[in-house]
């Protein structure tokens, strides 16, 4: 389960991203403006705002996620990005913080590229900190004796091919005949407190770990891992801790007809 309400603790951190995203896409008049993983829906309203004329098409894996949005009016529906097809009028297709969670999203990449009409984009940005000591910690302690037992399996989200290099997304989608503008970022997030890293993840790369645990071993273990990630990333006297987070980025405008 996703927890719109924690996943929204850091709104303005997690929009800047999709932001910067959107703004590569050049789009004039798109007919249909797709969101893949459209969480509670607070950036896909932006997207009907820039493409007013355009038909926006959103969902998302996680019910709760899809509940928010459409307490907030937008028309989302629950569905697996892995069983999305484009409609032929697909001009954009928007994916945000969201295959990281799919092992097989650059199969679903180079398929999505093939389906798309002439001269459609397709902007992706993923997490590209999973070597990060936020998510190598909570790995190492969901592996430790004390926990692997009791996580019968279960781990953080994350590890050495979760994601691409942007230079890895590059080529795939030029192999597939698009024109393509790949980017990383790192965002030095600047962060409330020694426990901010933990909140940031609980709402992310935890959530396996979460649904495993009944309520008393999930304080357990967010105690333990909170002890960690103070050490990895200390707070000033202000009580700011700085929180790097790379990021990767990838716009592709399939194939416009040759006249």
């Amino acid at each position: 389960m996703w927890d719109p309400t924690t996943y929204l603790t850091y709104g303005d951190l997690r929009a800047r991203p999709f932001h910067e995203l959107v703004a590569r896409v050049r789009a004039e008049a798109p007919r249909r403006v797709v969101d893949v993983g459209c969480g509670p829906g607070n950036l896909t309203r932006t997207v009907a705002q820039r493409w007013p004329q355009a038909t926006v098409e959103a969902f998302d894996s996680s019910p709760e996620m899809v509940e928010k949005a459409r307490a907030a009016g937008l028309e989302a529906e629950v569905l697996d990005a892995r069983e999305w097809t484009p409609w032929a009028d697909t001009d954009v297709v928007i994916s945000n913080a969201t295959l990281q969670w799919i092992p097989e999203h650059r199969e679903l990449l180079r398929r999505w590229a093939g389906q798309l009409p002439a001269g459609a984009w397709l902007a992706m940005q993923v997490p590209g900190n999973f070597d990060a000591p936020s998510h190598v910690l909570a790995r190492e302690l969901a592996a430790s004796d004390r926990w692997r037992t009791r996580l019968g399996g279960a781990a953080p989200l994350g590890g050495p091919d979760t994601v691409s290099g942007a230079a890895e997304y590059a080529d795939l989608l030029a192999d597939e005949g698009c024109s393509v503008e790949a980017w990383e970022t790192t965002y030095v997030q600047p962060m409330d407190g020694p426990g901010a890293v933990l909140e940031w993840i609980t709402g992310t790369a935890l959530r396996p770990v979460r649904a495993a645990l009944g309520d008393a071993d999930w304080e357990e273990f967010r105690g333990e891992l909170g002890e960690r990630l103070a050490e990895a990333y200390p707070a000033r006297a202000d009580g700011t801790t700085w929180f790097p987070f790379r990021r990767v980025f990838v716009v592709a405008r399939t194939p416009r007809p040759t006249l």
